[in-house]
């Protein structure tokens, strides 16, 4: 089985600080999934694309060739089932635009994602906040709802953790203060993170 956690380290040494942390995310998402939960994702900017990322590794193949149920097989004959990949449940909340327009036009734009994790959120799901300075207003909001909610709250921050850290069950401190040298080193956070989860449910 590919150590993708002993590969990142060596390809990025100075992440070797996020060792357990990359694991415990990965556990906490992995029970979710196993469980029939999910996992939304959250950001601004920069951090709103790299959701979308991570998503869009999750819900289709990443590395390996994704196979589908078996039983959806059944259902759907070979010719769609030849043309889907498996795929774990991830939703980007910033993505949402329409709804996140409507609210950011109807309400106080800062509560949006706290509003689409109170909407969407269930216990047992997974929140993952991606905020470079720990101190993204809306993402805080969200983690405050999570919790209310009964989920798990991951957040994806630079060295300090600033104030979402003290609302994580995990935080994943990348080891930098610039912004974009913290956006630098959560990519292969992240991808490290969809590799063990492919290896996990599709490996």
């Amino acid at each position: 089985m590919y150590d993708y956690l002993s590969d990142c380290l060596k390809r990025y040494p100075q992440l070797a600080v996020c060792r357990d942390a990359i694991g415990a995310a990965h556990d906490a998402i992995a029970t979710a999934f196993g469980g029939g939960g999910k996992l939304l994702v959250c950001g601004n900017g920069g951090s709103a694309s790299d959701s979308g990322h991570i998503v869009g590794e999750l819900l289709k193949s990443f590395r390996v060739k994704r196979r589908i149920d078996a039983d959806v097989r059944s259902a759907v004959g070979d010719e769609i089932a030849d043309n889907l990949q498996g795929a774990l449940p991830a939703i980007s909340l910033p993505d949402m635009v329409a709804i996140g327009t409507a609210y950011a036009n109807d309400c106080d734009p800062r509560y949006c994602f706290a509003q689409l994790v109170y909407g969407l959120g269930q216990r047992g799901d997974v929140l993952l906040c991606i905020s470079t300075s720990g101190n993204a207003k809306n993402a805080i909001l969200a983690a405050t709802v999570a919790r209310a909610k009964g989920m798990c709250i991951v957040g994806l921050t630079g060295i300090t953790g600033g104030l979402l850290a003290q609302h994580c069950d995990i935080c994943l401190k990348a080891p930098e203060s610039e912004t974009f040298k913290i956006q630098e080193l959560h990519l292969p956070i992240y991808h490290t993170l969809c590799l063990m989860l492919e290896q996990t449910f599709f490996g």
